[in-house]
């Protein structure tokens, strides 16, 4: 079938076969290795103890190509269930009402912040509340 248009991998894929099932996605099909997206699949190792010394290895040698990458993790890191959430950054409300009612940047209102007292930042929050239902 020369038609038929192949499912194209996600980094959570490589990442299930690195610490669960050890099938060896690029050997399969080497088309694959252009699905592997390094920086995401080091990023969700760097959450365990395990395996944050390996993830760091292959930021360092990040000019590696896929398959090399790709197969010294499934070959080193040991076969274990492994799930976390990623962090995200925390949203502030009173950093996103001096955001609207200066008209600054995110890292603007961040640096502001600290210069500002407790009853300035009541004030411009109070300004900013268009009212409705929260």
């Amino acid at each position: 079938m020369s038609g038929a248009k192949t499912k194209s991998l996600s980094p959570f894929d490589f990442l299930k076969s690195i610490n669960d099932t050890k099938i060896n996605l690029i050997d399969m099909d080497e088309s694959n290795a252009k699905s592997y997206i390094g920086f995401v699949v080091n990023r969700s190792l760097s959450y365990f103890p395990d395996t944050v010394i390996l993830s760091n290895e292959m930021n360092r040698l990040h000019h590696l190509d896929a398959k090399m990458q790709y197969d010294f993790l499934i070959n080193i890191v040991r076969k274990k269930k492994r799930f976390s959430k990623w962090d995200k950054p925390e949203q502030r409300a009173d950093i996103e009402c001096i955001k609207e009612y200066f008209g600054y940047s995110e890292q603007k209102a961040k640096q502001v912040i600290g210069l500002l007292t407790e009853s300035q930042i009541k004030t411009i929050t109070q300004k900013v509340t268009k009212g409705g239902r929260e």
